[in-house]
C-alpha cells in the first residue's frame, strides 16, 4: 500500500481549498491560484507541501475575502495589491518551501514568471482603470430603492471617474449613511454642498473612496462616489 507521500493524494488538499477561496473572491479569475498550482507542481515532500500549499491557501483568504466583505481598514489589501503584492509575498513563502526541500534552483525561473505578470497586470488595471467599483457604496443602499445615473470622468484616467446613484425609501438619508459607516466609511470636513464619508483600505499603497451625500427629499438621498 502506497503512504501519502508517494500516491500524491495530498496535493489535492491546498488545491480544492485555494480553488474554493478563489471561487469566493471578487474579481481576480483564476490568478489567485497560480501560487497554489505551482508550489504543489514543484513541492515533492508531502509534510512540506501540505504545510506550504495550505499557509499561500491562508495567503491568499487574506488578500481576497476581506474585500469580498466589504471590510475596511489599511490591513484590507486593495484590488491592485492582488496583483502584485500577493504574488511577491507567495514567491517568499515558496522560496522558504523549496529551501526546505533543497530544491531552490528549480524556482529561479519560475518564481519570476508568477510575479513579474502580476506586475504587468497591475500595472495595465491601474492605467486602464475607467469607473470605480461598487465600493461598498451600492450595497450602503440595501433595502432602498435604486438609480444609478450616468457616471462621468475628469482628464486623465480612473483617478478621475465617478459613479452616482439615488437611494429612496423611508428614511433613506439614514440608512445610507449607517450602510456607510457599518462598511468602515468614516466622515471627513464636508464640501461646501454635500456631506462626505470616506473609506481607506490597502497594505502599502493607499486605496481611498470617498462618497460625497446630498439629500434630495426627505425621502431621497444622492451618492457620488470616487476613488480619492
Amino acid at each position: 500500500m502506497q503512504n501519502l507521500g508517494e500516491s500524491h493524494w495530498w496535493r489535492a488538499a491546498p488545491l480544492v481549498a485555494g480553488f474554493v477561496v478563489n471561487v469566493l473572491s471578487v474579481d481576480t479569475g483564476l490568478f489567485g491560484m497560480v501560487p497554489i498550482v505551482l508550489w504543489v507542481v514543484l513541492a515533492r515532500s508531502w509534510r512540506t507541501g501540505i504545510a506550504v500549499g495550505m499557509l499561500l491557501v491562508v495567503l491568499l483568504a487574506w488578500f481576497v475575502l476581506p474585500r469580498r466583505m466589504e471590510l475596511p481598514g489599511r490591513w484590507v489589501p486593495s484590488a491592485l495589491e492582488v496583483y502584485w503584492l500577493y504574488p511577491v509575498i507567495a514567491a517568499v513563502v515558496i522560496t522558504v518551501g523549496l529551501l526546505v526541500d533543497r530544491r531552490l534552483l528549480v524556482g529561479v525561473l519560475w518564481l519570476p514568471a508568477m510575479v513579474v505578470p502580476g506586475l504587468a497586470i497591475a500595472v495595465f488595471l491601474d492605467l486602464d482603470a475607467s469607473m470605480p467599483r461598487d465600493e461598498g457604496v451600492v450595497s450602503a443602499a440595501s433595502g432602498l430603492e435604486v438609480a444609478e445615473g450616468d457616471g462621468h470622468c475628469g482628464s486623465g484616467h480612473g483617478a478621475n471617474c465617478a459613479r452616482q446613484l439615488t437611494a429612496t425609501g423611508d428614511r433613506a438619508g439614514e440608512v445610507v449613511r449607517a450602510g456607510l459607516t457599518s462598511g468602515g466609511f468614516i466622515h471627513r470636513p464636508p464640501l461646501p454642498t454635500d456631506e462626505r464619508m470616506c473609506r481607506r483600505t490597502g497594505l502599502v499603497l493607499v486605496h481611498e473612496v470617498c462618497a460625497e451625500l446630498r439629500d434630495t427629499s426627505p425621502t431621497s438621498v444622492r451618492v457620488l462616489w470616487y476613488v480619492n
